[in-house]
């Protein structure tokens, strides 16, 4: 089985990491990212799909096969990689599993329908260097 890492690049802070990580291991990788965003990493190669809603995100699901890391912040996504027997990390090191997914996708629920009631919530605090240590740990541990 060979493994892939298939990143989710729109709004990604750590792919820089991933790909120096990816390419430690001679693994092939994929950077999926819409119009609006482009990279052109060594090493790596890079899908650009349409800015449509959530366009990458399906197009990544076709992608995934059984045994690649995805690295996304989304948690609809990680779950469609892991019913197809992948593995999925977020930026900041945490994977993504069947013990966690449920509970990740109902907070996100829950601070969707806060939003749509005019209720505003706090968005997530400047990210410092140890974050990008952490999924760089994190993503070696899972590889290794």
């Amino acid at each position: 089985m060979t493994r892939r890492l298939l990143i989710d690049a729109d709004g990604c802070p750590v792919v820089d990491e991933a790909v120096a990580v990816a390419q430690s291991f001679h693994l092939e990788c994929l950077i999926l990212c819409d119009t609006a965003h482009h990279f052109n990493k060594a090493g790596a190669q890079t899908l650009v799909f349409s800015q449509r809603a959530d366009s990458v995100d399906f197009a990544l699901a076709n992608l995934v096969r059984t045994g690649d890391i995805v690295v996304t912040q989304d948690y609809g996504l990680a779950a469609m990689c892991l019913a197809r027997a992948a593995r999925a990390l977020n930026q900041d090191g945490v994977e993504y599993t069947a013990d966690n997914i449920d509970s990740l996708l109902l907070a996100r629920h829950t601070a969707r329908k806060i939003r749509s009631g005019g209720g505003r919530l706090k968005g997530p605090k400047k990210r410092t260097p140890e974050q990008d240590e952490r999924f760089k740990a994190a993503l070696t541990a899972m590889l290794n």
